[in-house]
């Protein structure tokens, strides 16, 4: 049978989601433990890869096995032998041509900028510390420049080893509660660091450095070199997956 899991993770301690050669991967942590639930090796794949410091409260990955429990069977069971910073948050039978990664229909992202002149002893591995006052509402003019579909070649990692580099936004707003600048960006999916590299040059827009007319050359030039600094991967988080609902999948606790 295939089983679904919907996973939380603090990714300050690992080399990102994938299983490694060397450094440790969310994976390997969230392998090792449902061998101990199945009785057998299993192997997961996930919604998205994330990259080392990102975390993640809605990751879905699938596995097969021929072992027999219920749903709490399989999350108390794995999250018994998992360590602190990562979690089951449910667990589900699914149908056999449910896969994780290509059946979702978009990823939702959030990034968090911490924007005041004292650091935070707190919120170090979870936001992204700015100094200088941001001009959020800039910022989020500039965001709207990306809606749609583009070749975001702009924003993807010198190593991303995607096929083609078109993507379609479906949202993205930039917005400001007191000292807690927050992106929230949704799509069909993402390049490698694409978040970071948007995020990093929206800040360059919010810093006074650029202009909102920068951002629609950026795009258009199609060179990474164009655009801003890649924000810090702490700030990042995998907020959810999305899913026709012909999977039944279940609802995603409050993310926020």
């Amino acid at each position: 049978m295939r089983i679904a899991l919907g996973i939380e993770y603090d990714g300050t301690a690992y080399n990102g989601w994938q299983r490694q050669k060397t450094g440790l991967g969310v994976q390997q942590r969230v392998e090792e433990a449902l061998l101990l639930v199945a009785n057998h090796a299993v192997e997961v794949t996930c919604a998205g890869r994330t990259d080392t410091g990102v975390h993640a409260t809605g990751q879905v990955v699938h596995f097969d096995t021929s072992s027999t429990r219920d749903s709490r069977g399989w999350l108390l069971g794995t999250n018994s032998n998992l360590p602190d910073d990562i979690s089951v948050i449910w667990a589900q039978q699914v149908a056999d041509d449910f896969h994780a990664r290509f059946s979702a229909t978009g990823r939702n992202y959030r990034y968090r900028i911490l924007n005041r002149l004292e650091r935070s002893a707190v919120h170090r591995q979870w936001a992204w510390w700015v100094y200088q006052p941001l001009d959020t509402e800039c910022m989020h003019e500039a965001a709207q420049l990306l809606l749609g579909e583009h070749d975001f070649s702009a924003f993807r990692a010198a190593g991303c080893r995607a096929n083609t580099a078109d993507r379609n936004i479906t949202h993205i707003a930039v917005t400001r509660e007191r000292d807690w600048v927050t992106l929230t960006i949704s799509a069909n999916a993402f390049l490698q660091h694409m978040v970071r590299n948007i995020m990093g040059t929206l800040a360059a827009i919010g810093l006074g450095e650029q202009s909102v007319e920068w951002l629609a050359e950026v795009l258009a030039s199609r060179d990474r070199k164009q655009a801003g600094i890649a924000a810090p991967p702490h700030g990042l988080t995998l907020v959810s997956v999305d899913y026709p609902d012909e999977f039944g999948l279940p609802g995603l606790p409050d993310a926020h």
